[in-house]
């Protein structure tokens, strides 16, 4: 009677070992794949070099030609471009959707990478807080 006590308890055993087991494979499983798409975007200091940029955006603001793309702002220096602040009264038409929204004196504004936008009409333009 005894032994056949013990077996169960070692068949009961096993299966929640099984089940257990299984269980921290499976979500290690998950934990190891959503690791793997985690990305990380380092964006560059002003005064950077940079070669080629991704989809920009033309702005013309007082006869300058800006460059924005992924909310950073670029000059042109010959074939190359050049991180640069936003200057003060451009207007974007779209901003990232990681902008965040914020509000100040009671006026709502948008920032996105340091820099406070304005929603005038169907264009955001750069403003000073």
């Amino acid at each position: 009677m005894v032994v056949k006590e013990l077996e169960t308890i070692k068949i009961y055993v096993m299966k929640n070992l099984k089940r257990v087991l299984f269980t921290i494979a499976f979500l290690g499983t998950i934990l190891a794949s959503n690791a793997q798409r985690t990305v990380v975007k380092v964006y560059p200091k002003h005064g950077t070099v940079v070669t080629k940029i991704t989809k920009p955006k033309i702005v013309i603001h007082k006869k300058t030609n800006f460059y924005f793309a992924d909310g950073i702002w670029y000059k042109a220096r010959g074939k190359k471009y050049v991180v640069c602040a936003a200057p003060t009264g451009i207007k974007v038409r779209e901003l990232p959707r990681t902008r965040r929204v914020v509000v100040v004196n009671g006026r709502k504004l948008y920032k996105y990478r340091g820099v406070w936008y304005k929603k005038r009409g169907r264009n955001y333009v750069v403003v000073t807080v």
